[in-house]
């Protein structure tokens, strides 16, 4: 097998997916792409970086709102896509490009489907209990008026919808993945140990 030098984590919310993804990077001397991949996607789609932080992995819009961009004044630009899958073929487009430019680290984006056909590549899920989750959003999010739970929920619910509409495949499903690990089980530590073992051997 080819030496894995692009390494994918999905993650669900507030399992601590990036900050291993980071953690593993700096380990490994890999490019770290999570919020830079959210710039690069920025600046080839000439969408705002909130923008494509927003919505490049949430559900797609089916509202007239998501169209009306394909029919202003930039004739061609997005050639009659929605602003949703204009964008999802600006992420593939940018994400096969750092795949190829260097080893790397990439966080989310579904980077995992669009680099699936690659031999060198390792695909991380990361995953773990509610009760570790909500804590661990509270800590790094602060409380707001809903409650942690309800924020795991739909954030993850809406991870599920995009990747659904777009890879045609089950968001967290095992066979979809190289490993999954168990964060609240492991450590996060831990879980970087694995990953950084499995590239390394």
């Amino acid at each position: 097998m080819e030496k894995q030098k692009i390494i994918t984590i999905s993650r669900e919310f507030g399992s601590g997916g990036r900050t291993i993804g980071r953690m593993v990077a700096e380990r490994l001397g890999y490019t770290f792409y999570d919020k830079e991949l959210v710039d690069h996607v920025a600046l080839e789609s000439g969408f705002a970086p909130q923008y494509v932080e927003e919505h490049g992995e949430h559900s797609p819009s089916k509202s007239i709102f998501s169209y009306a961009f394909a029919n202003q004044s930039i004739p061609g630009v997005m050639n009659g896509l929605s602003t949703a899958d204009f964008l999802w073929n600006v992420q593939c487009s940018v994400i096969l490009q750092l795949a190829d430019k260097e080893p790397c680290v990439i966080v989310g984006r579904n980077a995992d489907y669009i680099l699936k056909d690659r031999e060198d590549c390792l695909h991380v899920f990361v995953h773990a209990n509610k009760d570790f989750r909500a804590d661990r959003i509270v800590r790094l999010y602060g409380e707001s008026e809903k409650s942690p739970k309800s924020r795991l929920n739909e954030k993850d619910k809406r991870r599920q919808v995009n990747y659904r509409h777009y890879t045609g495949r089950n968001w967290g499903e095992s066979q979809n993945y190289d490993i999954c690990l168990d964060s609240s089980k492991l450590g996060i530590e831990k879980c970087v140990d694995i990953i950084v073992s499995l590239v390394q051997e």
